[in-house]
Formats: C-alpha cells, structure tokens, sequence
C-alpha cells in the first residue's frame, strides 16, 4: 500500500495492478502488460524468482526489479540469472526507488554500486565455469571494451568510466552498446555477471 501510495503520487507512473503472490502476478502481468512489474522475493504459492522467470519467458515487454532487504535474501543471484533488471531496496528513500523505476523503464538496470559488490561477493562460489561460447564472446572485445565491461563490473557509472578512462562521454555510451550486443547481454547487470562469470573481474 505504502509503494501504491508512493507511486501514484507520481505525475508519470501510475499503478495498474497488484498481486499477492506469483501466480497472481504473472497472471496480471499478462493481462495488463505493464512496463515494469516491481517483484517482491519471498511470495507464497510462487517466489519472485520462479514468476521473474515466467514474466521474462512470456517475451512481453514489462520489465522486473526485484525488492530486497539485500541482507538477505540467498536468492539474489537466481534473481540476476533469472533475468531480472537489478535490484531495488525495499528501505530506499522514496526518491531512490521512483528513480530505479524510471532507470528500468528507461531500458537500464539498476543495482548500486554496494549492492553490486555485496553480490559478487555474497554469491562468488555460485558462478559457474565460463562456457566455451562465453569465452568466444569475451575474445571478440577489443582491449578498451574490457576495460570499460571491468569498469562497469566494478559499477563504475558512466560519469566515473568517462573521467577515469579520459574518454569521451558518447564514447563510453558506444561501448557499452557494442559490449552488450558482443556478449549477448541486455543490460548493465547481465555485463556484470558475464565479467565475473568469465574472470575479467574477479570478487575482492
């Protein structure tokens, strides 16, 4: 009610639905086809990561965050795996979480530069070996385009890559984009995982 609340008052979001559990939310996804469905972890009937999965998999368009508490929840890297476009706190300041909201609807991922560090390291003896086809698509980065996927692994913003690698701004956004389309990830989040996933970036 409080996030309704929240979210109503805001000039350019509106609240179409809500869902109890799972299978209530991927039933009114479907049937509402919002832009992004705001995805709580621990659900009765179906948790968020197995109606993360179905809502991703309908090939729709609407977008998933999942809410966390982040101390937490040892689902938070089958959360990534599962598609999911980051992770917004459920104890964030409300001007925190209207502007994760609108990064995801924007196309972008939002996970913070401490969430993305509690991850790597919360869930490192999770990541699998690297796939040969991974290890393809790492070896058709140049050597700037490593360094800028190194960059965002360690969640660097593109305001810090920018001055940090003295490149230019439209520079860092276009590698980024050719990033993403070499290694088949949809956004920022999934870079992050293929970085670690394939040891260009490793936990601290």
């Amino acid at each position: 009610m409080g996030f309704s609340m929240l979210l109503e008052a805001r000039p350019d979001m509106s609240v179409v639905g809500e869902a109890a559990n799972g299978i209530q939310a991927v039933r009114k996804t479907a049937e509402l086809r919002p832009d992004v469905v705001l995805m709580d972890v621990r659900m009765p009937g179906m948790d968020g990561i197995e109606a993360t999965r179905h809502v991703i998999a309908s090939g729709g368009r609407s977008r998933v965050p999942v809410l966390t508490t982040f101390d937490l929840d040892e689902y938070a890297y089958d959360a990534l795996r599962a598609d999911a476009s980051g992770f917004l706190l459920k104890d964030a300041q409300p001007d925190e979480l209207v502007a994760g909201i609108r990064a995801v609807t924007a196309g972008d991922a939002v996970i913070s530069q401490g969430l993305t560090r509690k991850l790597i390291d919360a869930f490192s003896d999770h990541l699998p070996g690297h796939s040969p086809q991974q290890q393809r698509r790492l070896a058709d980065l140049t050597q700037r385009e490593r360094e800028v996927l190194t960059a965002i692994a360690t969640a660097w913003t593109n305001a810090e890559i920018t001055e940090r690698l003295h490149l230019a701004e439209s520079t860092v956004k276009s590698h980024i984009s050719r990033i993403l389309s070499k290694i088949d990830a949809r956004d920022r989040v999934q870079a992050v995982i293929f970085a670690y996933e394939t040891d260009l970036a490793r936990p601290m």
